[in-house]
């Protein structure tokens, strides 16, 4: 990375870290912008120039599981490769998530704060029609399957992370990685109840 880029990444951190602070301090409703800016020591623009909010600022792996699932390659071919690719990218992307310092910490916060997790609700259904859109607009799913792949994916995304953060927040030592894999293994024993 160039010296523009480790600066901007950087900036990032120190919001998020400041983000994180402060909302396990005082919670997210009592967290603004402003207080986010005043914390490192910027101005509220330039907080929104690398977030479009605090719970943005908090959550960013969001708009980075998106990128990957929507621009990513995926097994041609009928739906259960299809949707076995996208798990695989949905698995990689949570072992980034999972290499993140803060991973244990917004875990927490995702438990603690309701607000939170509606925010991220939000933002998996954006990930659900994005997905939905390009695997019907790619035209090996008709519509209706390219929305249950897009759903299946997101929830298998979901139910790890929220497994993992319920144990994160009653002090119960698990594996992040071990809780998606199981996550798919369960899916994939429910599916055939569908046929």
């Amino acid at each position: 990375m160039g010296i523009r880029e480790d600066r901007r990444a950087q900036m990032q951190r120190d919001i998020r870290g400041a983000a994180l602070d402060l909302v396990e301090e005082r919670g997210l409703g009592a967290t603004t912008i402003g207080h986010i800016a005043e914390r490192v020591g910027i101005s509220e623009r330039t907080v929104f120039r690398y977030y479009a909010s605090k719970e943005h600022a908090l959550m960013p792996g969001q708009g980075e599981l998106v990128t990957a699932l929507v621009g990513g390659e995926f097994a041609a071919g009928n739906p259960f490769g299809i949707l076995a690719s996208l798990l695989g990218t949905c698995r990689e992307q949570f072992a980034v998530e999972v290499e993140c310092s803060d991973f244990r910490r917004i875990s927490r916060l995702l438990v603690k704060e309701p607000d939170l997790m509606r925010f991220v609700a939000s933002e998996e259904r954006g990930l659900v029609e994005a997905l939905g859109e390009v695997l019907a607009g790619r035209g090996e799913l008709t519509p209706i399957r390219a929305m249950l792949v897009a759903e299946l994916v997101t929830t298998a995304w979901r139910v790890a992370w929220q497994s993992f953060a319920r144990d994160e927040f009653e002090g119960i030592e698990s594996n992040p990685m071990e809780l998606f894999d199981e996550t798919v293994r369960e899916l994939g024993e429910l599916i055939p109840l569908a046929r």
